[in-house]
């Protein structure tokens, strides 16, 4: 049994190619947790964390995914991410999004999803090599609907 885990996540793309931007919270209480802790030899406190740190994390079809810690990103700075992702959405027409240093997001609609190439950089400090990918068609509802989702749980 894995721990659960919760807290803030925004994913872009689909099952097998996607970025995602998450904040993972584990719950010490947890029977996955506890087990992991005592695995790892430390309190089920310890081992879950503040919570209160970032990542982006990508995975690519051929099995290739990545990820890294984010230690510098606050939340009103996801939610003002997630707030012009969403307005650029509305206009319909191409354009560019960005996070910081490490994510741009240039989005193309298609019908009425959008498909998206994800340039990847990690921060400065971290391990691993830019990377670029390309997600499939993400309908326009849903990922709007995801958004809109994200930005509440961040309330």
């Amino acid at each position: 049994m894995s721990p659960a885990v919760g807290g803030p996540a925004l994913f872009i793309g689909g099952d097998a190619t996607y970025v995602a931007l998450v904040r993972p919270e584990l719950d010490p209480a947890d029977p996955g947790v506890r087990r992991a802790a005592e695995q790892a030899g430390v309190s089920p406190e310890e081992f879950a964390g503040p919570g209160d740190v970032w990542a982006l994390m990508l995975d690519q079809e051929d099995g290739g995914g990545d990820g890294f810690e984010l230690p510098g990103l606050r939340d009103a700075e996801a939610e003002d991410f997630a707030e012009r992702l969403a307005a650029a959405l509305a206009a319909a027409e191409p354009f560019t999004a960005e996070a910081g240093d490490v994510l741009r997001l240039d989005a193309r609609p298609v019908a009425d999803a959008w498909e998206f190439t994800a340039r990847v950089t990690p921060p400065e400090g971290q391990e691993g090599a830019p990377r670029t990918l390309e997600t499939g068609p993400v309908p326009a509802a849903a990922l709007l609907a995801d958004l809109e989702e994200f930005r509440r749980s961040l309330a």
